[in-house]
């Protein structure tokens, strides 16, 4: 897939994110089914710092400084140009700096880690020393964090996604039956993080083993760390607004940690990873998007447009039933999955959650969009933008409301982020405006809709509410597509992939 043109190819299209999503998805289902086994191994106190815990590790990822992504990027346009010969060294270049700096973060975090259990989280005094050797674990293994996300980005650019979801689902499935396993022979926290960083280690090497060709390439070829440095400037702001998202993100459980109790975070965290969950879909999109928009975006603008399109409406077309059910049976869904105590702690907070899950999952497409034209620098003023803003909000609700105030902010800062991206697209590539007017219209039915079920009670009326959310929805969807699209919108149904094909369908 030399030519930009082929690599944006429906059938690439559509493969991409199909392996993208399996290699969420399964895993995904698995860890539904692990987790009120896991909250009943470890006690409430214990799963609290375990969701803690994982915050930490999601904070790892970015100290690749954006290196991840902007290889993506920077390979896709190589390999677009006929000049794929660049590749090794520009890899072995990234990987050798990344392994360098992630290892001096590794050595911060590993002494960190004991004021921030004693001194900032209200983690009981019994608990402090297994909290303490549990996160150090996980400190010790930021390195294979950060390689994975590179080295992600590496198979990401080549298109590889097949072959990396093959060797990656695997290993996701242990790391959630993992934890399960080793608890019933070491009833510990830090027996769950030496399976996760086990884990982690056999993620890198499977990478390495799919990238063995290139490997060789990267040690048969000089170093040379000049090479990096366009790609630390671009990914500096990758890095920058990675962290401030990371902030935002997790932020709201380390506030809850400190000013309301562990178990208060184990009733919010455990409602917000769940919704988080449903990034499974667009990240599969945005992922398999960001090479081909890198390709095409300069010599190929319409095919471009019609990607950020359909892509946006394949998104929004899968996470609104799934969005639904949540914001109007939330509680409901916490019941029967982890029991009444968890329902009642955190019913009314999944079902806010579920409304601002559906605007965060589209802002991924513009927001790859965004990355792949070379503008990471607006996304990262953008986040900062949204920390100044949110941070002090969500303590305020927190303080005000308890934990459904912090999940009401999370859910106003999701639904600004979207609006925010789509904007942003149109600004920084014209062309996306033929497309940006065309998708609002589903996007706000969709939104409104969302928006009063959480405060509904009558299941009857909720229902009501979605399934005249969901027609709208649809037909608001056809009148985006072109004459021709809706002509075909029977073989469009049966195969949704086909929104991304580009060119028209046909």
């Amino acid at each position: 897939m030399d030519h930009p043109e082929s690599r944006t190819r429906a059938r690439a299209m559509i493969a991409g994110v199909a392996w993208n999503a399996a290699g969420r998805g399964l895993p995904l289902i698995l860890a539904l089914l692990l987790t009120p086994l896991l909250v009943h191994q470890l006690g409430l106190e214990r799963w609290g710092l375990f969701t803690l815990a994982l915050a930490m590790v999601g904070v790892f990822g970015v100290f690749d400084f954006g290196v991840g992504q902007a290889l993506t990027r920077a390979l896709s346009e190589r390999i677009g140009e006929g000049r794929g010969e660049e590749a090794a060294g520009l890899v072995g270049a990234a990987l050798t700096c990344l392994g360098g700096v992630s290892t001096v973060v590794a050595v911060g975090l590993w002494f960190g880690v004991p004021p921030l259990v004693e001194r900032v989280l209200n983690v009981p005094p019994a608990l402090q020393p297994q909290a303490i050797a549990a996160m150090r674990v996980l400190a010790a293994a930021a390195p294979l964090v950060v390689l994975n996300a590179a080295l992600w980005g590496v198979l990401a650019a080549y298109q590889r996604f097949r072959a990396a979801n093959l060797a990656t689902i695997p290993v996701n499935i242990f790391y959630y039956l993992g934890p399960v396993l080793v608890l019933l022979v070491w009833d510990d926290l830090m027996a769950v993080m030496l399976t996760l960083v086990a884990v982690r280690l056999a993620n890198t090497v499977s990478y390495l083993f799919l990238l063995r060709g290139l490997v060789r390439r990267v040690l048969a070829t000089p170093l040379r760390l000049s090479l990096v440095l366009p790609l630390l400037r671009m990914g500096g702001w990758m890095t920058f607004s990675g962290l401030l998202v990371q902030a935002l993100l997790y932020a709201d459980r380390f506030l809850i940690g400190a000013l309301l109790s562990l178990a208060a975070v184990a009733w919010y965290a455990t409602p917000l990873d769940l919704v988080l969950r449903v990034w499974m879909v667009p990240v599969a999109v945005a992922q398999t998007l960001l090479p081909a928009f890198a390709s095409a975006y300069a010599t190929l603008p319409r095919q471009t447009v019609a990607l950020l399109r359909r892509g946006s409406l394949l998104v929004m077309g899968l996470v609104l039933p799934v969005a639904l059910v949540l914001a109007g049976g939330g509680d409901r869904i916490l019941g029967l999955w982890l029991g009444a105590d968890f329902a009642a702690g955190g019913g009314l907070v999944l079902r806010i959650l579920g409304v601002g899950i559906y605007f965060s999952c589209l802002a991924f497409v513009p927001g790859a969009l965004i990355d792949a034209i070379g503008r990471p620098d607006v996304t990262a003023r953008f986040s900062l933008l949204q920390a100044v803003v949110y941070l002090p909000l969500a303590a305020l609700l927190l303080v005000w409301l308890g934990i459904e105030g912090a999940a009401f902010a999370w859910a106003l800062r999701c639904l600004a982020d979207c609006l925010g991206k789509l904007w942003l697209a149109t600004r920084l590539y014209p062309q996306a405006r033929e497309a940006t007017p065309r998708l609002l219209p589903p996007l706000a039915v969709a939104g409104v809709g969302l928006a009063v079920l959480p405060a509904m009670a009558s299941p009857a009326a909720m229902l009501a509410v979605g399934t005249v959310a969901l027609a709208a929805f649809a037909a608001l969807a056809l009148r985006s597509l072109d004459p021709a699209e809706r002509g075909q919108i029977r073989g469009l149904l049966r195969h949704p992939g086909g929104l991304l094909r580009v060119g028209g369908p046909g």
